[in-house]
């Protein structure tokens, strides 16, 4: 066997879990990233004391490498405990901040919801977290035989996400390798964030492809058919339901709302400034209270935006909906008053949480209307909301059939992944091109026409590359 070599454990046949082990060598590996699986694309039976989704051997695992904290990407950490794991787990700074918040509802949703038992357990993760900056070598291993490093390089993804270089030297052999994990790749023009680093070079590259089929519109198109739904919303006097993920999205979402508002309001249109945005998540609140926080990993145009005295992410419009009786009476407001709103709530795809609550009140009415904002993964109700919804169909949430009369929306250019030509970008940009390339956490689709432009950009420059789909 020739090392390194990649094998994967997640992410392979879909878009969530997942999970990929480097092999230095027979006695050292890697694990990058141990995502739970969702939707149609979840594992076994689903997990419990007898059966951990932790189906391979942590023997040789020196370290877990995690590109970020979305839970599709770290959610089987639990799992990893449980089967004996107490190696260093390595992120970015930013991503160690979050990390226990995530891990903490994580473990509440998808282990039990024991709040003590999920603080004990991030108790026992928490002295495992090694923070690093991005461009930061780190050396994991160090012996006559073996030396690997790695280093962080900006994502754009979410706040803290990073795709990893790992150098592999081999000094007894004279022989030295690198190979790069995309992990998840933001959009070049995503708010907030600066756009994904290209690097420089990779002989591996195991890459992302959730979008590999398809092209975003641009920021300004997807702002302006944003604010259609919004001035709808308010001549109709509906609701704007957004299903969004606690981080990133939704702090995506809340800085461009700040904008359109400001924009607008600019206008001296009185209407604007009495649209309430209720962001009706407890961990989506906390995530944005951190985003705050750490605004020195902001970009340039939203660091502007700070020291013009304009708040993005704590605007006068923003209300936050904290305990389940709040929740419930505004569900009941909105739905039973003609009051305009937009309100942002979990989960992304509309597996659960509280955005069920106002769907099951909202879907049947057609004031109200839907934006998605983010993938939705064969299986979830949010793809069959997407799917059905335009042809006047049902969906099925909580075991009760809803019609969806709302009006259904999918603002592509809100997704927090590269699309076609980012991902291809991502490759050819680099200076020193890999030979391999591996393309994983996609959909079938997605993953053959990513090949085949990838292909396509090699064979019009004249250049060598092997492109795998595992």
């Amino acid at each position: 066997m020739d090392y390194p070599y990649v094998q994967h454990h997640g992410a392979v046949q879909g878009v969530t879990g997942s999970c990929h082990q480097l092999w230095l060598s027979p006695q050292h590996s890697l694990l990058i990233d141990c995502g739970l699986f969702q939707g149609a694309e979840v594992s076994g039976q689903g997990a419990g004391a007898n059966n951990l989704p932790i189906e391979f051997s942590l023997d040789t695992v020196q370290a877990l490498v995690a590109t970020h904290v979305h839970i599709d990407h770290i959610g089987r950490l639990p799992w990893l405990m449980a089967a004996g794991f107490r190696q260093p787990v390595y992120c970015t700074h930013a991503s160690a901040r979050l990390l226990p918040l995530v891990l903490e509802d994580a473990f509440m949703v998808g282990v039990q919801r024991d709040a003590e038992l999920a603080r004990r357990y991030v108790a026992l993760v928490a002295p495992l977290l090694r923070g690093h900056a991005y461009r930061e070598w780190v050396t994991l291993i160090d012996t006559a035989q073996l030396v690997c490093r790695l280093r962080f390089q900006r994502a754009g993804h979410i706040l803290g996400s990073a795709w990893v270089e790992l150098d592999v030297h081999y000094p007894l052999q004279q022989r030295r390798r690198r190979v790069v994990f995309s992990g998840d790749l933001g959009a070049p023009h995503a708010p907030l964030l600066a756009p994904p680093h290209i690097g420089w070079q990779a002989d591996v590259v195991v890459l992302e492809s959730t979008y590999g089929d398809r092209l975003h519109e641009d920021r300004r198109q997807r702002r302006q058919r944003l604010q259609a739904v919004l001035e709808h919303a308010l001549a109709d006097g509906g609701t704007v339901i957004i299903p969004a993920f606690s981080i990133g999205r939704t702090q995506e979402l809340l800085y461009e709302l700040e904008d359109i508002i400001w924009r607008a309001s600019a206008t001296g249109d009185s209407s604007w400034q009495q649209l309430p945005v209720i962001l009706d998540s407890p961990l989506a609140s906390q995530f944005t209270r951190v985003y705050r926080e750490l605004d020195e990993y902001w970009d340039a145009e939203a660091l502007k935006r700070l020291r013009d005295g304009r708040r993005p992410l704590d605007f006068a419009n923003l209300l936050t909906v904290d305990s389940h009786a709040q929740h419930q009476s505004m569900v009941n407001r909105l739905a039973h008053t003609r009051q305009p709103a937009v309100v942002i709530a979990a989960s992304g795809m509309c597996a659960g949480g509280r955005v069920m609550n106002y769907l099951k009140a909202m879907l049947g009415d057609p004031r109200h209307d839907v934006v998605f904002v983010g993938y939705q993964a064969e299986g979830t109700p949010g793809r069959q909301i997407q799917k059905f919804g335009p042809r006047g169909g049902w969906v099925e949430l909580d075991g009760e059939r809803v019609d969806i009369r709302a009006g259904i929306h999918v603002l592509g250019g809100y997704s927090a992944h590269a699309d076609q030509k980012g991902l291809v970008r991502f490759v050819t940009g680099m200076r020193h091109w890999p030979q391999q390339v591996r393309l994983v956490h996609g959909d079938p689709s997605a993953k053959q026409a990513l090949a085949e432009a990838l292909q396509a950009e090699a064979l019009r420059r004249g250049r060598g590359l092997e492109v795998v789909i595992p």
